[in-house]
């Protein structure tokens, strides 16, 4: 497996991406976006970062680069694609998920820890984790703020497409718990089919053990053949 990081002007997260997949033993391979995509590509990963300086909207340039064709193409084929933060942005830009990520309700950029619950652990994101496991992941972003409509909101919920809500440590859905003001709490989800998802916290900033918590390890396992625990 080659898991291809793309890398665009404004990208910051490719290389600590690259890191935490290498320390789950799975290969990857940092491109950049106008170089097109390896021929091994058998996974993709939109990193987090400000490409394009997050003119426009926060992502929205950088999902009408050349190469997100050729990454929803593979994502039609079943190929994992995970977009985190800045391309999560790109994910929900390029409609490969629902929804849209808007200017955080605090109109300030938030760095801090925050926890989430796993909401389904029936995906090859979650399954190395237990549903309502809490799990403790750092967010950096100033449009953070999923929004989505109820009529939409209902449909990720009945087809359990939700993967995640912010909350508190203990698992409650709190409006306090919510960092961004984010709709139903909502941190992390997927697309039309198991193998896209995109959410807002960083999960390959805590998955080295040598430098701290390895609360993201499982989500970032998904790309493997098997999960990895926490």
């Amino acid at each position: 497996m080659t898991v291809a990081i793309v890398r665009f002007g404004g990208s910051n997260c490719d290389r600590d991406a690259a890191r935490a997949l290498d320390a789950l033993d799975i290969d990857s391979e940092i491109v950049w976006h106008e170089d097109g995509l390896p021929a091994d590509t058998t996974g993709v990963m939109l990193p987090g970062g400000f490409s394009y300086g997050d003119y426009l909207r926060a992502g929205a340039m950088a999902a009408r680069a050349p190469i997100m064709s050729a990454i929803t193409d593979l994502a039609a084929d079943g190929v994992p694609v995970l977009g985190i933060c800045n391309g999560a942005q790109m994910g929900c830009e390029a409609s490969m998920t629902p929804g849209a990520f808007t200017t955080n309700e605090s109109a300030r950029f938030q760095c801090e820890h925050v926890h989430v619950r796993v909401e389904n652990a029936e995906t090859r994101w979650t399954a190395a984790y237990e549903e309502g496991q809490v799990l403790e992941l750092p967010i950096a972003h100033g449009e953070g703020r999923f929004e989505i409509s109820e009529e939409k909101l209902a449909d990720l919920k009945a087809e359990r497409r939700v993967l995640f809500r912010y909350s508190t440590p203990d698992g409650e859905i709190t409006n306090g718990a919510n960092p961004n003001g984010s709709t139903d709490n909502v941190a992390g989800i997927l697309g039309d089919t198991e193998n896209v998802a995109v959410l807002m916290p960083h999960p390959e900033r805590v998955a080295l053990a040598d430098i701290g918590p390895t609360d993201g390890r499982g989500i970032l396992a998904g790309f493997g053949a098997t999960t990895v625990a926490p």
